[in-house]
């Protein structure tokens, strides 16, 4: 797998890093795919690894990247101001050192890194960016759905996809669906029945089972990149 290092110069003395994986085979619409981590576990986590790996197989070139709080191993997260200025300064390091990034470039993330990604876009009308993929967006802090996430959406007006697991104890699709329904362009929302905050499946067989629910989700992640506008 062909891995590459990234620097990414966020301030003045302050440099975090990315990592490329690059697409296996070239697709009719070369594009990528930026995602950023959550909350509580860097780009080296084996969710992150694994999504990354898998989408470049499928002719993604994908790029993830530490916000500098986890850079410099800080345990709490910056705050949102703070992640939107390193996730802007993520996108100008891919536009620089990946050709399919200055074309058709997607932005996204795990829980509060697809988060940031959509404060990234809101902030900035004329910030071109094809669409923005969110896997698992958290809505609202667990058990406080009075303490909603979505005022900013309205200003994203990209295409968006949300995969969203029917237990996410950060918002259910049914609690994602009325939201989703008042913005332009309507988001695609993709529910994985049965599945956590990072889709993890439980019962019987499900160890035997998790792998083929990834692969559905990463299969649908490609598709509807390729297929968007």
């Amino acid at each position: 797998m062909d891995v590459r290092e990234i620097p990414i110069d966020v301030a003045a003395g302050q440099r975090t890093t990315a990592l490329l994986y690059a697409a296996h085979a070239p697709t009719r619409r070369p594009s990528t795919l930026m995602l950023a981590h959550g909350a509580g576990a860097p780009q080296q986590h084996p969710f992150m690894i694994g999504f990354a790996r898998a989408l470049s197989e499928r002719g993604l070139d994908v790029m993830t990247f530490n916000f500098l709080y986890t850079e410099q191993r800080r345990k709490v997260p910056d705050r949102m101001p703070q992640l939107v200025a390193c996730y802007r300064a993520a996108i100008d390091a891919a536009r620089a050192a990946i050709p399919s990034a200055r074309e058709r470039l997607f932005i996204g993330g795990k829980s509060m890194g697809g988060r940031a990604a959509t404060h990234v876009v809101a902030d900035d009308p004329s910030l071109v960016i094809a669409g923005v993929v969110l896997l698992g967006y958290p809505l609202h802090p667990p058990g406080k759905p009075d303490q909603p996430r979505d005022a900013h959406l309205p200003d994203v007006k990209r295409p968006m996809l949300f995969v969203q697991g029917s237990r996410d104890t950060f918002g259910t699709p049914s609690e994602l669906k009325p939201i989703l329904a008042s913005l332009s362009p309507l988001p695609t929302l993709h529910h994985v029945e049965g599945g956590d905050h990072s889709f993890k499946i439980s019962g019987r067989d499900a160890r035997a089972r998790q792998a083929a629910v990834y692969a559905r989700i990463q299969d649908m992640i490609a598709e509807w990149i390729q297929l968007s506008s």
